[in-house]
């Protein structure tokens, strides 16, 4: 019989493929800045959020902290490599204020991550203490990601359509959901559960909307930017869509 800790490293690298294929879901809208070096009126904000959530959560997952959480690294230090190069490229094609706004934020982030970690590694003494601070700011900034699929979900509602909800991102942040979910539940790790069953909740009514209005959406392209929300809260969780205008 599997033990609990086999299966649960099934499960841990079952989420980090599909975590991996949330964090790449923004090439397409990357190589049209690149093609065009022009950013246009695409936002940073979501890369920079989730550049900030990888951070969190690598270090949540390290043996001083959160020990046995080896998958919760692996998949967000792939996510962090990610999105610092899809911040790379923002910049190179930003203008200036642009340029500007996204060193501030960078440098807002990068003193907040100083003071957790001196903060953890200083004030809290067992890995109990150090999971809860570092678990709990996961599972705020995790959680609050999670604005961006509302407004989706209820642009859907009141046009009728599913235009801006693409199925496949909603079927794969419901599966990384489910996913994770099922790996914090097989060792308890309520800082992972909570932020993923959130992301599969929400998953699983993209789905629901998806049914409902499929058929009454327009029949006509549109571009849009999708970027990574991942959340990756641990893996991922949901992925929020921005129009391009």
């Amino acid at each position: 019989m599997i033990s609990a800790d086999a299966a649960r490293n099934v499960v841990g690298i079952i989420g980090n493929v599909i975590s991996f294929g949330l964090f790449l879901s923004p090439v397409p809208t990357f190589w049209r800045i690149c093609k065009q070096k022009d950013v246009e009126e695409f936002s940073p904000d979501p890369y920079l959020a989730t550049l900030l959530n990888c951070m969190l959560w690598v270090f949540y997952g390290l043996p001083i902290v959160h020990p046995n959480s080896i998958l919760v690294v692996t998949i967000n230090g792939i996510g962090l490599v990610i999105e610092a190069a899809y911040l790379i490229i923002f910049f190179l094609f930003s203008t200036n204020k642009k340029r500007l706004r996204m060193v501030v934020a960078l440098g807002v982030e990068a003193v907040f991550m100083v003071i957790v970690v001196l903060t953890v590694l200083l004030a809290a003494h067992t890995h109990e203490r150090r999971s809860l601070i570092v678990g709990v700011l996961c599972v705020i900034f995790g959680t609050c990601m999670y604005a961006a699929p509302l407004t989706i979900m209820k642009k859907v509602i009141t046009t009728k359509s599913v235009e801006y909800m693409p199925f496949f991102l909603s079927l794969v942040g419901f599966l990384n959901g489910i996913c994770w979910t099922a790996y914090a539940l097989i060792r308890f790790d309520i800082f992972v559960t909570i932020p993923n069953g959130l992301g599969a909740f929400f998953g699983l009514v993209q789905l629901i909307l998806y049914a409902c209005y499929y058929k009454s959406t327009p029949k006509k392209e549109k571009n849009v930017e999708l970027p990574t929300v991942v959340n990756n809260n641990v893996g991922g969780g949901n992925v929020s869509v921005s129009v391009e205008r």
